[in-house]
């Protein structure tokens, strides 16, 4: 998947321009809910896997262990690319929580989010089959995203 946006710092979070394809939509036109969980899978990839990331080695163990989607406005497939903001809730030793805000291209970053999520992310060691605590470098860098008024998911 190429990325329209790789991604950004912001004061609100990681924000990425994720692409609506075709396939995203259901009969209605609206984003299938099922894609939309995709869609936000998507948008974390910049953020938490690209090479010189502190959060790096998590492409080799992460596992969602929570999601929750909560719908507050409809998604045309028309209103694409998705602007998602991502930010963390919580740090844990093994485990943290992303907050997500999506809205449509057209809105401002100000806007409510059509959309709201969280998933609960488990740093996992695949080779041992067990969890694994989060390393120094990943905690201070998902830190930083850090933000207490959570998404309301």
């Amino acid at each position: 998947m190429l990325y329209e946006d790789e991604g950004v710092r912001t004061d609100a979070g990681y924000v990425v321009k994720v692409p609506v394809r075709w396939s995203d939509m259901d009969v209605f036109a609206h984003i299938n809910h099922a894609r939309m969980v995709t869609l936000i899978e998507e948008a974390r990839i910049p953020w938490l896997f690209y090479d010189g990331r502190p959060t790096a080695d998590l492409r080799r163990g992460c596992v969602v262990a929570d999601l929750h989607v909560k719908y507050r406005q409809q998604v045309r497939h028309d209103e694409g690319p998705i602007v998602v903001t991502m930010f963390v809730e919580k740090v844990r030793a093994v485990d943290f929580v992303v907050g997500y805000e999506v809205r449509p291209d057209a809105a401002s970053p100000t806007d409510k989010p059509a959309v709201t999520a969280t998933t609960q992310l488990v740093a996992f060691d695949v080779d041992e089959q067990r969890l694994r605590r989060l390393t120094p470098d990943e905690r201070e860098y998902l830190e930083s995203f850090r933000r207490t008024s959570g998404t309301g998911a």
